[in-house]
């Protein structure tokens, strides 16, 4: 048991790391993006926040290809069972069951959840900070609250 909450910190903190980054790169797009002037505004928002919505996502897909190769790795699942698809399913929190990890790596989809659940959260937050950030620069704010 002790092995897979190793294993499970170890790949949670490369996640981290992989999410922090991320999360560096895509608010200085965004801070850079959001900060030139236009003229149409809502258009622009848009674009802002699909770009950053689309680096998360991908930092998302990485992370979750973490996942599979620790799987891989330490051997949690059967390989043939599609290790891509139990991780993104563990990490999405989906629970299909459809695959299940061996009996020595049972906790590892729970880890993998929390993980997922803590990225998803920190993503959640960056995406509100810059459209607040980005509303604020363009003068929207009064726009967004319905004023």
């Amino acid at each position: 048991m002790l092995m897979q909450f190793f294993v499970g910190a170890v790949v949670s903190a490369i996640n981290i790391g992989i999410h922090a980054l991320v999360t560096v790169v895509a608010v200085s797009i965004a801070r850079t993006a959001g900060l030139r002037p236009t003229e149409r505004p809502r258009l622009h928002l848009m674009g802002v926040m699909v770009a950053t919505a689309a680096v998360l996502q991908i930092a998302h897909t990485l992370e979750v290809l973490v996942w599979a190769g620790a799987y891989d790795i330490v051997q949690a699942a059967a390989a043939d069972s599609g290790l891509l698809y139990f991780a993104f399913v563990n990490y999405t929190t989906l629970g299909y069951g459809d695959i299940t990890p061996v009996r020595e790596w049972r906790l590892i989809g729970p880890l993998t959840a929390m993980n997922g659940v803590l990225l998803f959260g920190w993503s959640a937050a960056i995406l509100f900070e810059v459209l607040r950030k980005t509303l604020d620069h363009l003068g929207m704010t009064e726009v967004s609250r319905g004023k």
